[in-house]
């Protein structure tokens, strides 16, 4: 079953001579799956247009606007209630608010911010056009539109029932879990305990099996109850969230094999119910929690060449007084060395950067990449995927920096068009999204509803790079098309790639200008 995210939407190019003279302003759809698409694959990095400067490109490709078109030809007075920077926020109240790169709707989609988010604005609109609340200045860069997606009012009920965002940075940014069968009702309040038994013919957990215990182990403590949740309200539906049925107390039930990010957590008659990102409350033992995978790759800190032990039981050596080697400790499987290039017993034995010595058998070698298009010289950044080897490997001009084991597609080297194989050739990452819901994938058979798969990059038509929760296959084709990271590997590749996206911000999309992608046999 073929992975696959919202539609594609169409987007239009307009603005002011300032911003269309930016090269490196670019939005893109909210894309459908990770499959076969329409563009041929493999397009060339000879034609990617030109690098935009560089103070636009450390800004995100785009030059910060701070204001409106006419910013400069405002009286002084008022030219900075035009900027952000005085403390004035605004907040998202829909599941995706638009940035753009005017003020004005046929403008350049810059990104999107996510319900519940809050962000610097200007003291006063830029201006009116097919926005009656008017159009802002965000920080860092581009124009929210004031109404049903924004709000200037920080206590909305969105926000109010939104206490956290995503935890970027880490490598899963909600807590997950996967519902069980039946799955959960999608409560649209903390429910008391007879709409509990009118609903699920329950109303507490009956003991606490052991699935409980290494649930709430997993989940860590819950957290108190905000002011909100308290007064049992009704919990809002931000813009773009989905709502097909409506009872009293719940909004029936989530559908089979869905997985869940978690906001926060509550105690509450006795169980703990989650905090969905679309606002919905589900009761955590009828899920089971997310266990996070061990599996991080290896930043390369100096000159050598990545490699993994592939091999459970793998012993390390080093050598002693009279320079025989001798066992030391171990090496987990998966775990990620730095060959220096140094070997003994006529190649049995390899150095490794932490000075210890490993069995060459153990290891999966990554194949160090070739620089065809020019990045290396010009020190620019730009990853390598190899789908024999199941191997990533990032690069600062010649140099690598960090490498990780991947999943790609499981028809392997075959034709992406008639199977699950991952496109092979070079691409640009074109739109980052913190997290994205998917549809399908290896859940299981039937797997239908994956929200908020971790670090989210897309590089052509639906293929990306994500992070994955659902499984721990990292080293073996597993994916429906899409390259599979460990979550730790894809929040690393999430800060280090470009474009960049802003702090507050859950994407940012950029056509031209992105990190270089090569995948290959």
């Amino acid at each position: 079953m073929a992975c696959s995210f919202p539609d594609a939407r169409a987007r239009r190019r307009g603005g002011l001579d300032r911003l269309r003279r930016a090269s490196a302003l670019a939005a893109s759809a909210l894309v459908a799956a990770c499959g076969p698409g329409e563009e041929p694959p493999g397009r060339s990095a000879a034609a990617q247009p030109a690098a935009p400067e560089p103070a636009l490109a450390a800004a995100g490709a785009v030059e910060p606007l701070d204001g409106g078109a006419d910013v400069e030809a405002a009286p002084a007075a008022s030219r900075e209630a035009l900027r952000p920077g005085r403390g004035d926020k605004l907040a998202s109240i829909a599941m995706r608010t638009f940035v753009y790169a005017a003020p004005e709707r046929g403008a350049l989609k810059l990104g999107y911010l996510r319900a519940g988010a809050l962000v610097e604005r200007a003291a006063a609109p830029s201006g009116d056009a097919g926005c009656a609340g008017g159009w802002y200045a965000i920080h860092p860069r581009g124009f929210v539109c004031v109404g049903k997606g924004a709000s200037l009012d920080l206590d909305h009920e969105i926000v109010a029932a939104t206490p956290a965002g995503p935890r970027r940075g880490e490598p899963y940014p909600y807590r997950y879990v996967v519902s069980r069968k039946p799955p959960p009702h999608l409560y649209v309040h903390l429910p008391s305990e007879a709409e509990q038994r009118r609903v699920e013919g329950r109303s507490r957990a009956q003991g606490t099996p052991a699935w409980s215990r290494r649930d709430e182990t997993l989940l860590g403590e819950p957290e108190p109850l905000t002011p909100f949740f308290a007064s049992r309200r009704d919990l809002p539906k931000p813009l773009g969230a989905a709502e097909k049925v409506r009872f009293p107390a719940h909004r029936g039930r989530a559908r089979a094999d869905s997985a869940f990010g978690l906001i926060s957590t509550f105690a509450w008659t006795g169980r703990r119910f989650g905090l969905t990102t679309e606002l919905d409350l589900i009761p955590i033992d009828r899920t089971s929690a997310v266990a996070p995978t061990a599996m991080r790759g290896v930043e390369v800190k100096g000159e050598g060449t990545p490699a993994f032990v592939m091999h459970h039981g793998v012993r390390t050596l080093k050598p002693d007084a009279s320079g025989e080697l001798r066992p030391d400790g171990w090496a987990a499987h998966r775990s990620g060395w730095v060959l220096t290039g140094k070997t003994a017993a006529a190649g049995a034995y390899v150095e490794t950067d932490a000075g210890v010595w490993i069995p060459a058998s153990a290891l999966r070698v990554a194949r160090l990449g070739r620089d065809f298009w020019g990045h290396a010289a010009r020190g620019r950044k730009w990853i390598d995927i190899s789908i024999e080897l199941q191997t990533l490997v990032a690069y600062e001009g010649e140099r690598p920096v960090f490498a990780t084991l991947v999943s790609t597609g499981r028809g392997e080297l075959g034709d992406p068009a008639t199977t699950s194989a991952t496109v092979q050739g070079t691409f640009f990452i074109r739109e980052k999204h913190v997290t994205a819901t998917m549809d399908g994938d290896e859940l299981s058979e039937s797997s239908v509803d994956l929200r908020d798969v971790p670090y989210v990059q897309y590089f052509h038509n639906s293929y990306a790079l994500h992070g994955v929760y659902w499984h721990d296959a990292f080293g073996k084709v597993r994916s429906s098309g899409c390259v599979n990271l460990a979550p730790a590997d894809a929040a690393w590749l999430f800060a280090w790639t470009d474009p960049p996206v802003p702090e507050g911000w859950h994407a940012a999309f950029n056509d031209k200008g992105g990190t270089l992608v090569y995948i290959h046999a």
